[in-house]
């Protein structure tokens, strides 16, 4: 039993992962791709938590070493994650965090990154990373 679930845990990401490359294998094909929104959780959050009153934060080191600028963006990885080879595989910027100021205009014709780590679909998900203000 403890192997079955085990497969589960792990089957999870790696059909995400072939999930978007058969998308990014599609949209070549794709003609006239206007604008680029993504949702989810850590695995494709660029930097939405930079901007939110939680624990849940990836900007320090070692987050970003492998990044261009070299310094964490609040990507919960060392680089580029999923959503910035997309948008490089169809030629367009990357998409900005959805609570950035920068996201206005003809950015967001671009597209906007609405992912947040901790979040899921039950009201309990990520309730750990959620700072309370004291109320007087």
């Amino acid at each position: 039993m403890a192997n079955s679930s085990l497969y589960v845990t792990t089957s999870r990401p790696l059909a995400a992962v072939l999930t978007v490359l058969l998308f990014v294998g599609a949209m070549q094909h794709a003609h006239g791709a206007r604008a680029f929104f993504v949702f989810g959780d850590s695995l494709v959050d660029n930097g939405n938590n930079n901007y939110l009153l939680t624990s849940a934060r990836a900007d320090s080191p070692p987050y970003g070493i492998d990044y261009p600028t070299h310094r964490p963006t609040g990507r919960f990885s060392n680089g580029l994650n999923i959503p910035d080879l997309i948008s490089q595989k169809i030629g367009s910027e990357p998409t900005l965090p959805y609570l950035s100021p920068e996201l206005n205009g003809n950015k967001l014709l671009v597209g906007a990154n609405f992912a947040s780590a901790g979040i899921g679909i039950l009201n309990d998900t990520g309730i750990q990373f959620a700072l309370s203000l004291p109320s007087d």
